[in-house]
């Protein structure tokens, strides 16, 4: 059997009732490298002693993309994040259009996206890919629906997020394609692997509908790691999913989907 990709699970997604260091440390005993979202709710030292390998965590705590006020505040916020991502060896620090409040919901939504917000995000992601440059760490920026889980993201779609990351074209800031939120706001998976596939980061994965393991919904991930793997890709997927029953058989369909 051949893995040609780099495993990872959200840690917060699964074992919801045990601590995340057991969560962690649970994750590496199975092969698994982890996804995190928001440090500020653990325990450093504990993360560190679980012995995991991270993939990929929050890389900001405040801060937007599209005005001076937020851009600015985002990289302050991006730049105190990079320290604790160097500390827990974080491979990858994730941004979004905006910052996103309780449910997942945009902190400050916008059904319209002017052109000079775009300019604007463009230049603030720049400024981040310099400062990751700085700090030796990579920062991503995910695609988020928005019929579903985050309506009125600004730069939710997947076309969207190519789009300004592909402009700012710099090494440091790559693509979290969450192939999750492409099935829900605008399909046509293993197309918009192949657009987005030289600046990608990350793949993350659930299926559709109820977020949960491959083979609980209407997606075929079997079919889509074939098809990144012609196309080439052999970096990281994560699961960032929900287990629709046991956590382990849910990430044993996971690493099914993916092994040929």
């Amino acid at each position: 059997m051949e893995q040609p990709f780099t495993l990872a699970a959200c840690a917060e997604m699964l074992w919801r009732d045990r601590p995340i260091e057991w969560r962690c440390a649970q994750l590496k005993e199975l092969g698994f490298e982890v996804g995190l979202w928001n440090w500020p709710e653990h325990d450093l030292a504990a993360l560190e002693r679980s012995g995991a390998t991270f993939s990929i965590m929050n890389g900001y705590l405040t801060g937007r993309l599209a005005d001076d006020e937020g851009a600015d505040e985002l990289l302050r916020s991006a730049r105190e994040t990079a320290q604790v991502g160097k500390r827990l060896g974080v491979a990858r620090l994730n941004l979004h259009g905006t910052g996103l409040g309780e449910g997942g919901l945009p902190v400050r939504p916008s059904e319209v996206v002017t052109g000079r917000m775009w300019l604007k995000a463009r230049d603030a992601l720049a400024r981040i890919a310099d400062m990751a440059e700085e700090e030796g760490v990579v920062f991503t920026l995910e695609n988020l629906n928005l019929p579903v889980d985050h309506p009125g993201t600004p730069f939710g779609r997947a076309e969207d997020t190519l789009a300004l990351v592909e402009s700012v074209n710099h090494p440091r800031l790559r693509l979290n394609l969450d192939l999750y939120h492409v099935q829900i706001g605008e399909g046509n998976l293993i197309e918009t692997c192949k657009a987005c596939l030289p600046w990608i980061g990350e793949v993350q994965v659930a299926d559709v509908p109820g977020r949960c393991e491959p083979g609980t919904g209407e997606i075929n991930y079997p079919g889509i790691a074939r098809a990144l793997l012609d196309m080439g890709y052999r970096g990281p997927v994560g699961l960032e999913a929900f287990a629709k029953g046991d956590p382990i058989a849910a990430l044993e369909a996971f690493r099914s989907a993916f092994t040929f």
